[in-house]
């Protein structure tokens, strides 16, 4: 089985994320969204895990899975049968970034990494923005996904 793996905090899970996992779909067998526990980034608290959430905005596609995970995010590629893993890139600054990264993970543990450009519609959402709108009261249904 083909599997891929979508690591983030998904704090929360935005349109943006939505689209890369549409994207991959047809790609790959199973898509796994391998949601960091210990992903506390930037101050933004750890509020409760967006597991539950992803997991019924796809309940009715077999092909993906949700897991939340500790570690390593090769071991958590290891523990799925990922050979893959999948990172969306905004920007030039995301880019050089994400390309380190998989350029380490490749090393020490053989996972490639899948980078796809962010849409130009959702280039500018980003977990961390819908964090602080929704903090002073904004209405953010707009970046965040709709079952459908």
């Amino acid at each position: 089985m083909n599997t891929i793996l979508f690591p983030g905090s998904f704090n929360p899970f935005t349109v943006g994320h939505q689209s890369l996992v549409d994207r991959v779909l047809p790609l790959f067998d199973r898509v796994v969204i391998a949601v960091g526990v210990n992903s506390c980034k930037h101050g933004g608290g750890c509020g409760a895990s967006p597991v539950e959430s992803i997991r019924s905005l796809y309940a009715g596609e077999p092909k993906v899975s949700v897991i939340s995970y500790e570690g390593l995010t090769v071991d958590a590629c290891r523990r799925e049968g990922a050979r893959w893993m999948l990172r969306g890139v905004r920007s030039t600054l995301d880019f050089e970034y994400e390309r380190n990264l998989a350029d380490i993970n490749r090393r020490i543990s053989g996972i490639e990494t899948l980078l796809l450009f962010t849409l130009p519609e959702y280039a500018a959402v980003s977990s961390s923005v819908v964090r602080e709108l929704e903090s002073y009261g904004r209405d953010v249904s707009e970046f965040l996904p709709r079952k459908k």
